[in-house]
């Protein structure tokens, strides 16, 4: 039987000249291209002089479940699919990593056509240290998890990545500013490699202000400097209160989180248990 394989091709991020000519041939060949957007698809199709020679299905998070076996089944069967997001690399934070997942579990080759990507890109642009950095994707929705997600993030020394939506990001900056401390550098990334780029680099409490005052629009990667051991070491009391909050989640008895937070810290236990009054009222 002539197996077929799942190709993933990353995508300009916006700049149709960042395609490469590997994703043109992928997209040209494949039986099949499995797309974020079909329209987005048509538009990078048509930049790219590109026509391809298969199929176009849709495949996003609304569909990945349903539509993922039935590609599965026609790799099988003998069919390239390439799978194209709306920019980057698919599976990263975009459809792709069920599909993975589920060819090697079926055990067909996966490969790729590397592409441009928002994490490396933002990074390498931040002006913050890149030899070291931890991706996390896109912040909670709800303003709790968003807090103790944080909260646990606090003392992470490696550079952090992030993916935010734009009616957002005032909201993430004010708490990573409270989680964080106003004086942690950091980088807010704007529409990448497209007409209206913006890398607008401060320290977190700046860029509160700035993002009330100027709300950023399109996609945005934020780059936040990792901890600093004696740099602002003490964390904030929203910190404190949130990383109490996420031990509390876990299972673990009031008292006994103070208690675990304030020997983290190295900090008196009515220091927490004050932060957590405060943050309730």
């Amino acid at each position: 039987m002539n197996v077929g394989r799942i190709v993933l091709v990353g995508a300009p991020l916006g700049n149709p000249g960042d395609a490469s000519t590997r994703m043109r041939e992928a997209l040209a060949g494949a039986d099949i291209i499995a797309a974020e957007d079909t329209r987005r698809l048509q538009r990078l199709l048509k930049d790219v002089s590109v026509t391809p020679a298969g199929r176009v299905v849709s495949y996003f998070e609304g569909n990945e479940e349903k539509r993922t076996p039935e590609l599965v089944a026609a790799a099988l069967e003998g069919a390239t699919v390439a799978v194209v997001t709306d920019g980057g690399m698919p599976s990263v934070s975009d459809p792709g990593y069920r599909l993975v997942r589920a060819a090697l579990d079926a055990g067909l080759p996966v490969s790729a056509a590397p592409g441009p990507s928002a994490v490396t890109t933002a990074l390498a642009v931040s002006g913050l240290p890149s030899d070291r950095f931890c991706f996390e994707g896109f912040l909670p929705r709800k303003p709790s998890e968003r807090r103790a997600r944080l909260a646990a993030l606090a003392t992470e020394a490696r550079t952090l990545v992030f993916f935010e939506a734009p009616h957002r990001i005032g909201a993430a900056l004010a708490d990573l500013s409270s989680a964080f401390g106003a004086d942690r550098p950091a980088a807010v990334c704007r529409e990448l490699t497209k007409t209206y780029e913006e890398v607008r680099r401060a320290t977190l409490g700046e860029l509160v202000t700035w993002a009330d005052a100027e709300p950023p629009r399109g996609e945005i990667t934020l780059v936040i400097g990792g901890f600093v051991a004696g740099a602002s070491a003490r964390p904030t009391a929203d910190a404190l209160a949130a990383a109490v909050l996420a031990e509390l989640a876990a299972g673990v008895d009031r008292k006994e989180a103070i208690a675990a937070i304030a020997r983290e810290h190295g900090i008196p236990k009515r220091e927490v248990y004050q932060a957590v009054l405060d943050h309730r009222s």
